[in-house]
């Protein structure tokens, strides 16, 4: 049986934990809206199209203005702030943590360090059941594995719009703490469509979702 838990974050939400391999992951989608200095991030609303286009200090968002969404929306300036997102004790992952994750999950060392679509059914794995959850299609499915429950949560493009199809049961894409380049950093995301997981590397003011994992 798997190990399980939970850690609080700086606003008091309380989220569930899972050992995977040898990493202790977050099994939900951080949601808090303030540094773990005390100090606010920036809540940028639907309107907000060139406040999120431009922002460079640090700033989340709920998709779509919607309270359903599974947890907020981070740029990467959030991530990488010196204040610091994750709850003490716990991180945003590197790159080489997201492998390490992919490998417990059985993808070999080669799809695990190539981009694009990588390996066979570890998305699968990742996903969280419930066509609710991902809409399904074909022979795709959510088995949620590895109890890591990822749910699809959708995107904020760099120009402020959102990830069509509108929704949250079709797309999830995840940030790792690792840099690409000046402009760009590395992440995850899983489709409704595909059991692999993908792996590249995109602009800072995307905002995606933030899973942690403890240090």
């Amino acid at each position: 049986m798997a190990e399980t838990g939970t850690v609080t974050d700086i606003d008091n939400n309380v989220y569930r934990t899972i050992k995977i391999g040898d990493q202790w992951w977050m099994a939900e989608d951080l949601r808090t809206a303030t540094f773990r200095d005390g100090s606010p991030l920036r809540l940028i609303p639907s309107s907000g199209v060139i406040d999120w286009a431009s922002d460079s200090l640090g700033a989340c968002t709920q998709y779509d203005d919607n309270s359903l969404a599974p947890g907020y929306l981070y740029n990467w300036f959030a991530v990488n702030s010196a204040k610091q997102i994750a709850p003490a004790g716990w991180h945003i992952p590197t790159d080489a943590e997201g492998k390490a994750l992919e490998r417990t999950l059985e993808m070999s060392q080669e799809q695990a360090d190539k981009t694009g679509w990588r390996g066979v059914h570890e998305g699968e794995k990742l996903k969280m059941t419930g066509p609710e959850i991902w809409k399904t299609y074909g022979e795709v499915w959510a088995t949620n594995e590895s109890g890591f429950s990822a749910k699809a949560g959708g995107c904020r493009l760099f120009d402020g719009s959102w990830s069509t199809p509108v929704g949250f049961v079709f797309s999830g894409f995840w940030w790792t703490k690792s840099e690409f380049s000046d402009e760009q950093a590395w992440y995850r995301y899983l489709d409704y469509k595909d059991a692999r997981v993908f792996r590249s590397h995109t602009e800072k003011n995307y905002g995606f979702s933030i899973r942690c994992v403890k240090d």
